[in-house]
């Protein structure tokens, strides 16, 4: 390894399948070591995590580094974002974390946007419609149906809040993560206490919202892993507002990330109020705002179809007029929890690698159909989009975005852009400079550019209208028929 220009900082993305750890310099943004460890998620219709399995994969990332890492001056911690984390007196779990993909709470969210004025009142003072996604839901599903284990919590963390305060022994969040809450105003940047005390939840029992640039506390003794004592740490951020610093994100540049998740996103200088809920008004980890869509069913789901086929991921065909909805695990965009993958239009002639074509199609459409609410009218249309995560890197996710889209696609060069936004988070602790202003300066965004293609409108129309169609089929909850 040769010798750093600058100080070192680590970065830290901690998803929903594994820890990733970066030691990065600080001046050129280079990687000098990497570490990542795997987690276990329940299969069914929970999806949930001990925490404590996040900060073993931590250390384990960490030990990877070697020497690296005990020369950091800073880290951030980027984590998955709205898991419920619920914490006893020992700030021990006190039952596994819900993840953001667990949709058992859909009741709950309805329940709650009705006694609440409606989406139209919940965009306007949190910037989001709650879906089964939030974890204002997870805690209501909680208090209802674990009404013992939620007497017992005496904090409740997010992801990334948990690691955070077991390296600082300090309750801390930021505003980028704690916004996909929905117990965050967004007009006020605070805590809601209204909708607190709708849901039972003592506003004691939750983080410090630090602010962006401040230090959220330094490492604290006895934490086990190879961070020398008083090691600032940063407020770290959720997934997304991580990516967003990753690249350096200027307002109206757009962003597809292909993951667990899919998201389409774009920094904006105004707060978003979607009271549709296909956009969530989410805050970045700068100072601007973040307007997102999501959906459940992204890289997972299609790999998901390619093994039913017995196919590799990348050998699609053209030439269909087959469509597949791969709704595998309900869906969040459109909002449709409850959802199972659809098929239609089948025939004697349709090939396997026509049925997996049509898999990434279905998964693109929905991502693709969020994209223009997402931007502002201001945002340049023709700019590149922005490709990233897991699946950017497979040429049938690249060509189906570029055929779909109809506009240019870049596909950034930089990995673990989560893992780096967190870096240039910790790295802007040391140099005082705006974290995004830290990764333009390491020109993570860097990368090829396909050349737009015309739109194919037709592919577009088919699904839009095939999901129109089957929509109450779609709505139904499948456990009670």
């Amino acid at each position: 390894m040769s010798a750093a220009e600058g100080p070192l900082v680590v970065g830290v993305d901690t998803s929903t399948q594994s820890t990733k750890a970066l030691v990065v310099d600080a001046a050129t943004g280079r990687v000098v070591a990497s570490g990542q460890a795997p987690h276990t998620v329940s299969s069914g219709a929970a999806r949930e995590s001990d925490p404590r399995q996040w900060w073993d994969a931590l250390g384990e990332a960490l030990d990877q580094c070697g020497d690296a890492a005990r020369e950091a001056a800073a880290v951030s911690i980027g984590g998955q974002q709205h898991g419920l984390v619920t914490l006893d007196e020992q700030g021990e779990p006190v039952r596994p974390a819900l993840l953001w993909n667990d949709v058992r709470s859909a009741p709950q969210a309805r329940r709650l946007i009705d006694e609440l004025g409606g989406p139209k009142a919940w965009a306007e003072r949190t910037g989001s419609v709650p879906s089964a996604s939030f974890t204002v839901t997870k805690w209501a599903w909680l208090a209802e149906h674990e009404p013992d284990a939620a007497r017992a919590v005496k904090a409740v963390r997010l992801p990334h809040d948990y690691l955070t305060e077991r390296l600082t022994g300090e309750g801390t969040t930021d505003r980028g993560d704690v916004s996909g809450t929905g117990w965050w105003a967004s007009g006020t940047e605070a805590y809601d206490e209204g909708i607190l005390a709708r849901v039972g939840l003592d506003p004691a029992l939750l983080p410090r919202v630090v602010r962006p640039g401040e230090v959220a506390g330094t490492v604290r003794d006895g934490h086990g892993l190879p961070f020398s004592k008083g090691t600032l740490v940063a407020a770290g951020t959720g997934d997304n507002a991580a990516a967003a610093l990753g690249l350096g994100l200027r307002p109206g540049v757009p962003v597809m990330s292909l993951g667990t998740s899919g998201t389409v996103y774009a920094v904006s200088r105004h707060r978003t109020a979607d009271p549709t809920g296909t956009v969530a008004g989410f805050a970045d980890a700068r100072g601007d705002w973040l307007p997102l869509a999501c959906t459940l069913n992204c890289t997972l789901a299609v790999d998901r179809v390619a093994a039913l086929l017995n196919l590799d991921r990348e050998a699609v065909e053209p030439g269909t007029s087959t469509t597949l909805l791969p709704f595998l695990d309900g869906e969040r965009t459109p909002n449709l929890p409850h959802s199972s993958g659809l098929l239609y239009g089948l025939r004697h002639d349709t090939t396997a690698g026509q049925l997996l074509q049509a898999a990434y199609d279905g998964a693109v459409h929905s991502l693709l159909g969020a994209l223009d609410l997402v931007l502002d009218a201001d945002a340049d249309p023709s700019a590149p989009l922005l490709l990233i995560g897991g699946g950017a890197r497979g040429t049938a996710w690249q060509q189906t975005v570029r055929r779909l889209s109809g506009r240019p696609v870049q596909i950034p060069e930089a990995r673990e852009l989560v893992a780096l936004g967190a870096a240039a988070q910790a790295a802007g602790l040391l140099t005082g400079e705006d974290a995004a202003a830290v990764a333009r300066r390491w020109n993570t965004a860097a990368g090829p550019v396909l050349e737009a293609v015309e739109r194919d409108e037709a592919t577009l129309n088919r699904i839009t209208g095939v999901l129109s169609d089957a929509a109450p089929l779609l709505e139904r909850d499948a456990t009670s028929h």
